[in-house]
């Protein structure tokens, strides 16, 4: 006999009290039983009950009758699951028909036989449990492969700042970077998320430049600045045409993190809103963390300088409103900053901040 912690939970619904007996005796040796004597009432009990396993319903009864519970269960999210048996005297065909049309998993007629109802429950109830078992694990696997996903995008990202910045710290800050503005722009929680884990991807295309312009402790040329601009283009080849999300809104970004608000940006042109605003954030993260961190052909500048900087570029490299926006989270931005510092690094050279 099972204990009474392993014991499946069953909610009897019948307006005749002496059923609801007949039933509760049959089965409280085996399982845990709940009664309502009406719709409403099985209704509740359902909706709050944090674990019920089957529920066997009358179909017959005042006011709300079980077709109308049944189809009151199965439309609801948190009570959709849970199998429901009519036990009933109605036993026309066309009464089981509209049962099982109602989502019921079987359909029992009155007078009872107590071998019969003892069997299909526990053969529902296996059912249930088997299902519940699948679903748990196609969800963990799900989130295994939700993770393994986003590690791999954090990867590519930092592999691709490997290439000019000794640590990859910069991926770092400049996602939690975005992902402040993203959230100060209104998006959700999820959302912003999505933006943190694909910003870091703003820069993969670096993976295809050659390491001496990457590493040039100088100013690159007029054919070497040509050369760099092709890495949002690389960007978007190395992402390919995958339909995930995430590398979606990867490929945005790469693609338009160059753009400029007044549309003298690279490599389309692209103005004002007709910019991505995921891209239109990264922009801003992307050279706020560049200018205040030491890169081989520039000194860090002060955040100081920095915002000044930032807010003279509004209405021409940035979108007016997100600069308002980054001023206003600069605190949450700063503290991003000295949490996520770059190690000491050996003194460096000049200037080329915003290719």
């Amino acid at each position: 006999m099972a204990t009474t912690e392993s014991k499946a939970t069953i909610l009897i619904v019948d307006d005749a009290p002496e059923n609801i007996d007949i039933l509760r005796g049959l089965l409280k040796d085996d399982y845990k039983i709940k009664v309502a004597i009406n719709g409403a009432k099985a209704l509740k009990i359902a909706q709050t009950t944090s674990q019920l396993d089957l529920i066997l319903l009358d179909v017959m009864m005042p006011e709300m009758d079980g077709y109308q519970v049944c189809r009151q269960l199965k439309s609801q999210l948190s009570t959709s699951s849970i199998p429901v048996i009519f036990v009933t005297a109605k036993g026309e065909i066309d009464d089981e028909t509209l049962g099982f049309d109602l989502g019921a998993v079987d359909y029992i007629t009155k007078p009872i036989s107590p071998p019969i109802v003892k069997k299909r429950i526990q053969i529902h109830l296996a059912l249930h449990n088997e299902k519940r078992l699948l679903e748990t694990e196609v969800r963990k696997r799900t989130q295994e492969l939700e993770a393994s996903r986003k590690e791999i995008i954090a990867c590519l990202g930092k592999a691709a700042e490997y290439k000019d910045n000794d640590t990859g710290m910069h991926v770092e800050r400049m996602s939690y970077y975005a992902k402040v503005l993203g959230l100060a722009t209104g998006m959700t929680e999820e959302e912003a998320c999505a933006l943190q884990e694909t910003a870091p991807m703003h820069d993969i295309g670096k993976i295809g430049l050659p390491d001496y312009i990457l590493q040039k402790p100088a100013k690159l040329n007029d054919d070497e600045i040509k050369k760099m601009r092709e890495h949002p283009q690389i960007g978007v080849d190395i992402l390919g045409g995958q339909t995930c999300l995430l590398l979606n809104m990867a490929r945005s970004i790469a693609i338009s993190h160059h753009e400029k608000w007044d549309g003298t940006g690279y490599p389309y042109g692209l103005k004002g809103e007709d910019i991505p605003l995921h891209g239109r954030i990264a922009a801003i993260a992307d050279v706020f963390d560049a200018l205040t961190t030491k890169r081989p052909y520039k000194e860090a500048w002060s955040v100081e300088k920095a915002v000044q900087l930032i807010k003279e570029e509004s209405g021409k490299h940035f979108d007016p409103q997100l600069v308002e926006l980054f001023i206003e989270a600069l605190p949450k931005i700063l503290e991003i900053k000295e949490r996520y510092q770059e190690p000491p690094t050996p003194p460096v050279s000049i200037e080329n901040t915003m290719l």
